[in-house]
């Protein structure tokens, strides 16, 4: 099982629309859109995951394609936390 990361979406894409683009490709396990803790309104961005082999086609096929109005970047999604970790300031 791997973990999609989607960027760049569109504001009012739903849960729906993210499954229906990346069933084309395999089976989606779940689709996480991500909302802002304080206001609930989107991010932008969200995460799907699929089968190892359905992700690694998924992301290939999906990666800059415009959807909704918007290109969109897809990649394999990094653990929790990784992107907080960053070389400190000198």
């Amino acid at each position: 099982m791997k973990s999609i990361y989607v960027g760049n979406i569109s504001f009012e894409t739903t849960p729906d629309q993210l499954r229906e683009l990346f069933a084309r490709h395999g089976d989606v396990v779940s689709v996480k859109l991500i909302n802002d803790r304080y206001t609930g309104k989107p991010r932008g961005f969200a995460f799907v995951e699929m089968d190892d082999e359905s992700a690694e086609s998924a992301i290939s096929a999906t990666d800059g394609v415009e959807f909704e109005g918007r290109s969109l970047k897809v990649n394999l999604a990094k653990p929790r936390g990784v992107w907080r970790m960053r070389r400190p300031r000198q």
